[in-house]
Parts: structure tokens; sequence; C-alpha cells
């Protein structure tokens, strides 16, 4: 079980989660002291520079593990097609992390019907960039249309071990409604993305300095299912934003602390059927 958040900066987190006064450029060392992962934002607007990669394999220890988001040349303006040489750049610097390297996620935004009028066109877009995916390199998916979440879906992603991306987001099914719809876990890994309302939550903040959302009950049932999962020899990753409750390193925190309650509790092994 892998925890962490996405990205390992923002406003409000100096004096709160790293100490006042600390310098930018150590942040990501202090950050790996408390966490074993990260989820990397920026990646999303560029690939990172050789440099870029080679601080953040020398600011943090053996057996740490980035994420990092696909950038969105990609995924939202290219939509996965026509973009061979962008993906294959970006695939290669990140592989630079050698061992270090965890997962990619390919994140898509919510297609409107002018994009794709159905799911079925969707998948016809997905399949071959699904199909030529490189070997050796863990990748998650994640959309956010609950009406896409189909087998079809589920069998080609499971065909190239790709993760479906599990969210905690308004738009998509809640844990249990999930596992209804199938075996949502598509690979020998399962990504976890703890993401909220961004509207809702910026018309009371924009400062990412404390807990202003109780997630304690949704935390808990994702702690249920993610204990299922588990079970089955699956690696997770799982990852707050600070969108979700207010201060991404809070979450996590209770996040971890419901996880070990889970344990204590659960005696017999579960799958996720039964969630």
């Amino acid at each position: 079980m892998r925890f962490g958040t996405s990205a390992f900066t923002a406003a409000g987190w100096p004096g709160t989660f790293y100490p006042q006064g600390m310098k930018p450029a150590d942040y990501l060392s202090f950050y790996a002291q408390h966490f074993d992962t990260v989820e990397v934002d920026s990646t999303y607007y560029a690939t990172p520079s050789v440099r870029t990669v080679q601080g953040w394999d020398a600011k943090t220890p053996p057996g740490f593990l980035f994420a990092a988001k696909v950038p969105q040349s990609v995924t939202h303006e290219k939509i996965l097609a026509g973009c061979d040489d962008e993906f294959k750049e970006f695939v290669e610097r990140m592989q630079m992390l050698g061992q270090k390297l965890g997962v990619l996620l390919l994140q898509l935004p919510y297609f409107n019907a002018a994009t794709f009028a159905k799911g079925d066109d969707f998948l016809q877009r997905l399949e071959p960039f699904i199909k030529k995916l490189p070997e050796g390199v863990r990748f998650a998916l994640e959309i956010r249309n609950k009406h896409w979440l189909t087998q079809r879906l589920f069998d080609l992603l499971r065909s190239r071990g790709v993760a479906l991306a599990l969210i905690d987001h308004p738009w998509m099914p809640r844990p249990a409604e999930l596992a209804a719809r199938g075996d949502v876990v598509t690979a020998d890994f399962c990504y976890v993305r703890f993401l909220g309302d961004r509207k809702a939550i910026e018309e009371r903040t924009k400062i990412w300095n404390q807990t202003i959302v109780d997630r304690r009950v949704e935390l808990s049932e994702w702690a249920k299912v993610c204990y299922q999962v588990k079970s089955r020899g699956v690696t997770i990753f799982a990852y707050a934003n600070n969108h979700y409750a207010g201060h991404g390193p809070a979450t996590v925190r209770l996040f971890q602390e419901l996880w070990s309650d889970q344990e204590k509790s659960v005696r017999d092994p579960l799958t996720i059927d039964d969630a």
C-alpha cells in the first residue's frame, strides 16, 4: 500500500506541512521522509527536463515511487491520436527514474457529445493507443464519465494490464456502486485518487493549509474497499488532492489511520465483490 499526495508543493503547506522558512529546493527530500510516493502534477503541463528528473531521483531514497500525469498534449489536446512522438519522449524521460518510476497516469477529461457521441466512439479511439503502450511501465487510465465504465472498457484495460483509476469525484460512482459494475481491478496494481469537488471547495478556500471538509465517512468506505483489493495481492497507490478536503497531507494521514484500523478489524480475506 502506497500513500501520497497529488503534487508535493501548494500554497499553505509552508508552516503546516513544511517547516516555516524551509527552502523549496528541500521540499521533496522532506516530503520523502513522511510519504513513500507522490503523484507529480507538473508533468501534465509539459515533459520535465532531464535535470528535473535527475533532481527528483537525487532527493528521494531507494524505494520511493513517483507517479506522474501524462502531458495534456497527449490526453487533452490530441486525445490519444497523432501523439506518438511526445508520448514516447515523456515515457522515456520518466524511465530515467529507474526503479523509482511507479505509475504514469492518463488523466482524461469529461468528453462531451461533440467530441465522442457515445462510449463506443471513445473506445475506438482508446483501443489502438492502449495496444501500443510500451511494456515494462505501469499505466493507469482515468475517465470522468460514469456511463463509460463498461465491461468492454474493463476488458480492454485488463488485456494490457492497465489500471482503471478509481476516483472520488462528484461525477463518478461511489466504491460500492463501482463494485456492482463488475471487477474494476484491471491490473496487478490499483490506482486510487481522492479528488473531491474542485469548484465547491474553491468557493471556500484557495489556501491549502487545513482540513475544511470532513471526509472520514468517505475515506472509511475507501479503506474498506482498498483492503479488500489488497487481499487479492494487488499493490495499491492512493493519492490525495488538496481539493478533496482542504489539505492533502492531512487527508493522507487520516486515510493511513483508517487503513490501519481496517487492518486491525478485518480478519477474513474479502474480495471487492463483497463491497
